[in-house]
């Protein structure tokens, strides 16, 4: 063997021992952002839940509870809706 090709399977040897601690050292940056992100994760959403606690208990919208009620109001819409194909009809339209 040359002193020549023991320089390149000592590159190569370096180069490979280069790119797996290289994929270690990235894992591990991999591995530390992720908890980074969790702890981050975990302190907003104490801090969310602190604040609801803290907040006065809100009644319901009103908007949701006429809402609910409204089943009359339609059965009062539909004789309008059946007076309006009548004149639709009575006008010469085909429905």
């Amino acid at each position: 063997m040359t002193e020549e090709d023991r320089n390149r399977a000592e590159a190569r040897a370096n180069k490979a021992a280069r790119a797996a601690d290289d994929a270690r050292t990235g894992k591990t940056d991999r591995d530390a952002a992720a908890k980074a992100v969790l702890d981050n994760m975990a302190r907003l959403k104490a801090l969310r839940l602190a604040r609801e606690a803290a907040e006065p208990a809100r009644a319901a919208p009103a908007g949701k509870t006429a809402r609910a009620k409204s089943g009359k109001k339609s059965a009062e819409k539909a004789p309008a809706l059946a007076e309006w194909l009548a004149n639709q009809q009575s006008g010469g339209r085909r429905t």
